[in-house]
């Protein structure tokens, strides 16, 4: 798999471009979706139950106040490079706020998916993974 994604990022990217030149939003666009990718497959390769169940699963994962309480979990662990990608997401002005969550969660969550979008960007899966890792052992503890 990871060649499939480092053949969209070389191929895709226009020469001396960098992540941190993305939009805060945008950052966070793609950020959901490597969040929902992760998890949606690790749901697959660990659990045994149906594909509703899944679903709920990740569900309950992926909305703005699970994303948020995430974040604030995982923080402290962001490097100051990371931090600076998660008050931009935070900071951006939301395109839309859905109707079932807060605004300030819906602000944090952007800042957590901005960091993830970011993260793929540069190529830099391992950390990637370690902050989804994080994020996800620190919902599992308050459950």
């Amino acid at each position: 798999m990871d060649e499939f994604f480092n053949t969209i990022r070389e191929q895709e990217a226009p020469q001396n471009w960098k992540a941190q030149q993305c939009s805060p939003i945008a950052l966070a666009f793609l950020g959901d979706t490597v969040f929902d990718l992760y998890l949606r497959t690790k749901l697959v390769l660990t659990s045994r139950v149906s594909a509703n169940a899944m679903h709920l699963k990740a569900s309950s994962y992926a909305k703005a106040a699970s994303q948020a309480r995430m974040m604030h979990a995982i923080e402290e662990r962001l490097t100051p490079e990371e931090h600076g990608i998660y008050r931009r997401g935070r900071n951006a002005k939301p395109l839309s706020v859905p109707k079932n969550a807060k605004l300030s969660d819906y602000k944090v969550a952007t800042g957590f998916e901005a960091v993830l979008g970011y993260l793929f960007l540069e190529g830099r899966d391992q950390r990637l993974t370690e902050i989804i890792e994080a994020a996800i052992a620190s919902m599992d503890r308050k459950e």
